[in-house]
């Protein structure tokens, strides 16, 4: 960043708070200054100023004429220490999660929000059950039952032989290999819960911060809030009835005035310590129920054939118990959903608490019944239940069908032109999160089957011991289809944006009105703006994956079950064509879905091993972790859990103490966090702020896939609540660009003018040197970057005179510069 822009000599204190964006930034590099001091915060996040600024509040003298800079530095909360890189195998539970933000607008239709939440937290569950049944599939099914079970695979792999049947040692029996290959997907379960409690308790479960939003003095107390009727948890909005402060833009000096808040200005929106716990108990408890139910059915069949009265009934009675605990579970996850009205600190204990220990208990007993001894048992074949992939894939093709409908219903009363997809953002997501999940299931079990069944094709018969589920491979086999139904688009955005760059070449040469055009130097600025257009194609992309998955999802389900047999063998007497490519397809969609599951692990261990690449996977998180968990509590945390309070704070503890002005300046993520915190501000403190965003993702990203809260309206009402507000964009940045707000009153319109970029076309005496295109970057090294903030500052009332009596004057505690007294 560079120095804080010159406020004017009358406007008094003024702090100038810096938000970065994705990819995260240094203080050094913020303030432009490689000495800096943390004022507040803690190593993973915390405000940072220059060593000469930290007593700022104590000399207001010295800052009569600029503003006191501070850089809020917030990178480690998502690519801080190796472990994060992890969470990239949390890459499916995270997308379903962000399906449930990108539900249209429900104002009027209480029931369908609640539905559609309803219907997204049931994909986030089979999710969870998809991804225990692979764990299970790979443990139970290929290794201890099939493996185990086959001399020839036995006597390959040491590791095995004391489960081998050839052996007749103790645990060769099938039911005692299951119970104890039963351990793998149980601590699968059990580390999913850790891992979710654990950022459960640094995320969630922490309360955000209280008391900022009272009245300050010498100002006139604020009457109660005014909350209209309850119209469900998750399409609440109230009304403040607030004292109009003076330099409002509304009506300056009126007395009173009505203001909306939108949902992210909810109290509670940033608290889901409530609903992540009831979350964590259903899944965990879905998990272990999944570990159980795989280990009983093999039992439970053989004791049926072979007359076995006690453990039959044994058997009968927890399968019965399974099927009593899973409706709770779905009751529980049905049950409620977000409560973001107010500060909901209450916490089901018992529900936690029995509900995940209920079903370990069920487990434990479905452990002890498999290993009862049972002599003669063997093992052959696969192990029953191989349909439950099938129930699950035809689950989520139908819950996301559902979700569609809900969707569009949401979406026909107020259609947003912009908005993607036509409101079925949420349900193409919450797809891509059902294959996602489907390929990293199917991937890790093909691997483990051709690792066992050496030379052999699994499946194929001859020379093939492992059968993986008939459904896996074909699943597989649809993977080079879909690749090839995707070639076309991508080759029609390729020469689309190719003409568009052709196209563009005279716009360029006339915005910088160039007497000597470069066809070398015009093309490649024409070339970055056409590219930087390929964003807004991101939805069409997105519904043709999505609709290519779910036919051919359906499609191999069908397959699979009329056929009984891998498509290598179900086209045997077919045209010799027909069965060379089915052949082909199985064998090349096995390997490639096995090594898209590799590519997973190997980023994710590089990404731990590697600084840099770590920073890269987290870019990914800080889109997608923005939004908290409220359909999958074991998808990675909401960093903004954290930012947003942390923000809201600083600004409120500056103009509350000092009386002065403040400009909160966001680039890319940063700028949505930023407009999340001022949300959050009460309505008087709002009106000392001033926003200025630059390469922001609000409207082009958030609005239009995220609708309901980032959608015309809430920017507009944003708009309405701040006392000024400015974006900067460039026409080559790929991720920001326009918030498209328009004028309100004698407020001017929140979007500049496009930048140039580069900042010239040629050499000039100013520029020697060919200027490079920044594209999302250094947006602060254009020259209308300082000068924007400038008039920011310009236009905020001046500076409220505050007594001195000593706190409002001197950095103590958390208090008037938060500067942390330790």
């Amino acid at each position: 960043m560079p120095p804080a822009s010159r406020a004017p000599k009358s406007g008094g204190a003024a702090l100038e708070l810096l938000v970065h964006g994705v990819g995260g930034a240094t203080p050094q590099d913020m303030l432009g200054d490689p000495r800096t001091v943390r004022i507040t915060g803690d190593t993973t996040a915390a405000v940072h100023r220059r060593a000469a600024d930290a007593d700022a509040e104590g000399h207001p003298e010295r800052y009569a004429e600029r503003p006191v800079p501070e850089a809020y530095v917030w990178s480690n909360l998502t690519s801080g220490n190796g472990a994060r890189a992890l969470w990239l195998l949390l890459l499916p539970f995270m997308v379903a999660n962000l399906a449930h933000w990108m539900r249209p607008p429900g104002k009027g239709h209480p029931r369908l929000v609640r539905l559609y939440g309803t219907l997204v937290r049931l994909v986030a569950l089979t999710l969870t059950v998809l991804l225990t049944a692979a764990a299970c599939e790979v443990a139970l099914d290929l290794t201890a039952w099939q493996c185990a079970g086959s001399a020839v695979c036995a006597e390959d792999r040491a590791w095995l032989g004391f489960l081998s049947a050839e052996r007749g040692g103790w645990w060769s029996q099938p039911g005692r290999r299951l119970a104890l290959a039963a351990v793998v997907p149980a601590a699968l379960v059990g580390l999913l819960w850790y891992l979710s409690n654990r950022t459960w308790s640094a995320y969630e479960a922490q309360r955000p911060p209280t008391g900022y939003d009272e009245d300050a003095p010498d100002e006139p107390a604020r009457p109660a809030t005014v909350t209209k009727p309850d119209v469900g948890a998750e399409a609440a909005t109230e009304v403040d009835a607030d004292a109009e402060r003076p330099g409002s833009p509304e009506s300056p000096g009126s007395p009173t005035a009505t203001e909306v808040r939108p949902a992210l200005g909810r109290p509670g929106f940033w608290f889901g310590r409530r609903l992540v716990a009831r979350l964590r108990a259903a899944h965990t408890a879905a998990g272990f129920l999944t570990v159980a139910a795989a280990v009983t059915g093999a039992a439970a069949r053989h004791d049926r054939d072979a007359q076995g009265v006690l453990l039959d009934a044994l058997g009968r009675s927890l399968q019965a118990a399974y099927v009593v605990l899973a409706v709770v579970v779905l009751w529980v996850v049905c049950r409620r959903g977000r409560s973001e009205r107010r500060l909901d600190l209450r916490l089901e204990r018992a529900l936690v608490s029995w509900l995940p220990g209920t079903s370990l208990i069920l487990l434990a007993l479905a452990v002890l019944h498999a290993g009862w001894s049972r002599p003669g048992w063997t093992s052959a074949g696969t192990l029953p239940g191989d349909a439950t992939f099938g129930v699950l894939t035809l689950a989520q093709g139908g819950i996301v069908v559902a979700l569609g409908v809900v969707a569009l219903l949401l979406h026909r009363p107020a259609r947003a032109p912009r908005t993607a997809l036509h409101g079925l953002g949420g349900p193409s997501v919450a797809m891509l999160a059902c294959a996602l999940g489907g390929v990293m299931s199917g991937g890790v079990a093909q691997r483990v089957a051709d690792w066992l069944d050496g030379p052999g094709t699994p499946g194929m018969g001859a020379g093939s011991a492992i059968a993986p589920p008939v459904l896996l491979s074909w699943q597989a086999s649809v993977i080079p289809i879909l690749l090839l139904m995707l070639l076309g688009p991508a080759v029609v955005l390729v020469v689309r944006t190719a003409r568009a760059a052709r196209r563009l070449g005279p716009a360029v040469e006339a915005d910088y009105r160039t007497e000597d055009p470069d066809p070398v130097r015009t093309g490649r600025i024409s070339a970055a703006r056409a590219t930087a257009s390929l964003t807004d194609a991101a939805p069409a992309l997105v519904g043709t994956i999505s609709g290519s998955t779910l036919l051919l999802g359906a499609a191999s389900v069908a397959g699979a079950w009329a056929s009984g047999n891998v498509p290598g063998r179900a086209f045997d007497g077919a045209h010799p064509a027909i069965a060379s490519v089915a052949a082909t397809a199985q064998s090349l969609g096995s390997w490639m879905i096995g090594f898209g599951f590799l590519l997973f692990v190997t980023w994710g261990r590089r990404a731990y091993k590697d600084a840099s690449a770590r920073r890269t996977i987290g870019i990914l998180w800080d889109v997608g972790t923005f939004w908290p968990r409220a359909a999958h509590p074991f998808a990675p945390p909401c960093y903004a859990e954290r930012a947003v309070p942390d923000l809201t704070w600083r600004m409120s503890s500056w103009t509350r103490h000092t009386g002065g002005r403040l400009v909160i300046s966001g680039h890319s993520q940063g700028s949505v966090l930023a407009a999340a915190a001022v949300w959050q501000l009460p309505p008087a403190t709002r009106g000392r702020v001033a926003l200025l965003t630059y390469g922001s993702p609000l409207e082009r990203l958030y609005g239009r896939w995220f609708p309901a809260y980032f959608g015309p309206g809430p920017l507009r009402a944003l708009y309405g609540t701040v006392h000024c507000w400015s974006n900067l964009h460039r026409p080559t940045d790929p991720i920001g660009g326009p918030v498209r707000v328009p004028a309100v009153g004698d407020k001017p319109a929140v979007d500049r003018t496009a930048l140039l970029d580069p900042v010239v076309y040629g050499r000039t005496p100013e520029h020697p040197l060919p200027e490079p295109i920044l594209g999302h970057s250094d947006y602060q090294a254009d020259p209308a970057f300082a000068a924007e903030r400038s008039v920011l500052l310009d236009r905020l009332p001046p500076a409220l005179p505050r007594p001195r009596d000593g706190g409002a004057d001197r950095p103590t505690g958390q208090g008037s510069s938060g500067r942390s007294s330790g």
